[in-house]
């Protein structure tokens, strides 16, 4: 089972999601919040598997709500999914610096509301190719980050090449096929990157890459 915690400071909005995840035999919803201090808080009680969290509330926006949870020992376990108006919010960057593991915009198909929550729960990175391309327009005028660059020399070649493959939004099954690897072997090449590299998910994997220069934010070629 699924165990979502939902946080915005819209009622209505709540309680379509609410009503729309528990609808499905495999997600619950155990915790609702008003403001982002409540989120957090709830998410200590809760431990939730998925925290849908808006950007944009009182007390304790979004933003600074996931960096506690991200920050707190307690909730490593806690995947954050922020909710937001639009899909390019200005936000997006420093969410994911925060902690986020993925967006969903609220009007979204319920199809995709829920398929969103079942990828965050898995721990794979939530990205829509519109948010990536906001991610890579953000680092085309930056120079890599040179003490990231140093980080990336712990990985193999093979990591370093599936880390590079994720930054252009591949997924596990896609990776495989690309490097012509099984789908296990991807996800495990993934899971060593993220822990040599201390990446909380595979949405910090696609922030470190381009930091650091390993993927080239003019073409999404590999820096290998």
């Amino acid at each position: 089972m699924i165990r979502v915690l939902l946080a915005d400071d819209q009622a209505l909005i709540r309680a379509g999601f609410r009503a729309l995840l528990n609808a499905e035999d495999d997600i619950e919803v155990v915790a609702e919040a008003a403001d982002g201090s409540q989120a957090v808080a709830l998410a200590v009680a809760h431990l939730p598997d998925v925290a849908l969290i808006d950007i944009q509330m009182p007390v304790l926006d979004g933003i600074q709500a996931t960096r506690q949870i991200a920050a707190d020992p307690r909730l490593t376990a806690v995947h954050v999914v922020m909710l937001t108006n639009y899909g390019l919010d200005e936000y997006v960057y420093t969410a994911l610096r925060a902690g986020a593991g993925g967006f969903l915009v609220k009007d979204t198909e319920p199809e995709d509301l829920l398929h969103g929550v079942r990828v965050a729960a898995r721990g794979d990175a939530l990205l829509s190719p519109t948010i990536t391309r906001r991610l890579i327009d953000e680092y085309v005028s930056r120079p890599p980050h040179g003490d990231l660059s140093q980080a990336l020399e712990i990985l193999t070649n093979r990591e370093r090449e599936v880390v590079a493959l994720a930054a252009r939004g591949l997924s596990n099954d896609e990776i495989a096929a690309q490097m012509v690897i099984s789908q296990a072997t991807a996800k495990t090449h993934v899971s060593r990157a993220m822990t040599k590299l201390h990446a909380r998910d595979r949405a910090q994997l696609v922030v470190l890459a381009y930091e650091s220069g390993l993927v080239s934010p003019t073409n999404r070629r590999p820096a290998l």
